[in-house]
């Protein structure tokens, strides 16, 4: 292959708005089965049966599609312009990952991606396929192979060039690129990311027990979230960005250059009394192209009142207990625990503001 190119072809990924464009084999990551393995065998993928149900292409890229000679790995970000941490503080209101404030962004960056693998078929021939997190693809490890970043000690991908806020994409290919350098390990001594995490998912750096992440918790985890671990999720209604907030790597982070990024004003830090009221059909219209969708009404209304029972706002009593004798098993229960959590709470008289 010639090095014209790789260099237009680097060129044409930052015209599509990625960040980063690097290549490596598809077989590079010959360490992933034997973690994958560990980390099923372990229990840490909780309720997400399929991780362990196609290890085999989880574990093997070049398995996954056999002819493919190289991987075009790409980041795109989305880094926040603003704290992503200060909703944390406001114990009323709902604080969704950053990722998810707007449009969903599966179908923006497979957009792109496509966009680009057609430009390469039309340069040089050969066939592709795309993919973005929605594959049996290991794109950290294969983030790495190629040089885009390493894994940090929170599991999620870090440069030096632009932080961790960023969405991973691959373009697999039959051509033959020539590969890119692995990227070292930059943590070194750091546990900012690790201290940070509200529910100690991480057994040891590198290693997330998912069944403790609030990530995990909010958004895959099916029916009552476990009693210990409620009160540590604080008003965290869909996903967290604690680990990737505390990285100082993101002194680097490059501003998002799709403005389908930005966060909605409406999904900023939104009511939690608003929130618990959705019925299915409120909700679909509100998170309409939202990845927040997928989880559905019930799953969501019941992460929004385990933040209400974390909120110490008594006026928020009443919104939990229009919700107790809900259909939906988990919810009900969410606003029982709710309740009780709001009266076992209630400020003394003479005493201001929210207890925390």
């Amino acid at each position: 292959m010639s090095d014209g190119l790789k260099e237009r072809l680097v060129s044409q990924a930052r015209s599509e708005g990625f960040v980063s464009c690097r290549i490596c084999r598809p077989w590079d990551v010959p360490e992933v089965p034997g973690r994958l393995a560990a980390f099923v065998e372990a229990g840490y993928h909780g309720q997400m049966g399929w991780m362990a149900e196609r290890m085999h292409w989880r574990g093997d890229p070049a398995a996954l599609w056999p002819e493919a000679r190289s991987v075009i790995m790409l980041a795109e970000s989305y880094a926040p312009e603003t704290d992503p941490m200060a909703v944390v503080g406001m114990p009323d209101r709902g604080a969704i990952s950053v990722y998810a404030r707007n449009r969903d962004y599966h179908d923006m960056v497979k957009k792109r991606l496509k966009r680009l693998a057609r430009w390469l078929i039309g340069e040089a021939g050969g066939e592709v396929k795309v993919f973005v997190d929605t594959a049996p693809v290991p794109e950290k490890a294969l983030g790495q192979a190629a040089g885009l970043g390493w894994q940090g000690k929170h599991t999620n991908l870090v440069s030096r060039d632009w932080g961790n806020w960023a969405f991973l994409g691959s373009v697999f290919t039959t051509l033959d690129l020539a590969p890119d350098q692995p990227e070292d390990d930059h943590c070194g001594s750091c546990r900012a990311c690790l201290a940070a995490c509200p529910t100690d998912a991480f057994p040891a750096p590198y290693q997330l027990d998912a069944r403790r992440c609030i990530s995990y918790l909010t958004i895959e985890h099916r029916g009552p979230v476990e009693e210990s671990l409620r009160s540590r999720m604080g008003n965290r209604i869909y996903g967290c960005d604690d680990c990737l907030a505390a990285c100082p790597w993101n002194k680097f982070a490059v501003a998002a250059s799709d403005m389908r990024y930005a966060a909605r004003p409406d999904l900023n830090s939104p009511h939690l009394a608003d929130l618990a009221v959705l019925d299915d059909r409120a909700f679909r219209t509100l998170f309409s192209g939202s990845p927040i969708k997928r989880i559905g009404r019930d799953r969501f209304v019941r992460n929004v009142l385990y933040a209400i029972g974390n909120s110490g706002d008594p006026a928020l009593r009443s919104v939990a207990a229009t919700l107790t004798d809900d259909p939906d098993p988990a919810v009900a229960d969410a606003a029982r625990w709710a309740m009780q959590r709001l009266r076992d709470r209630e400020i003394p008289a003479g005493r201001g503001g929210h207890s925390h």
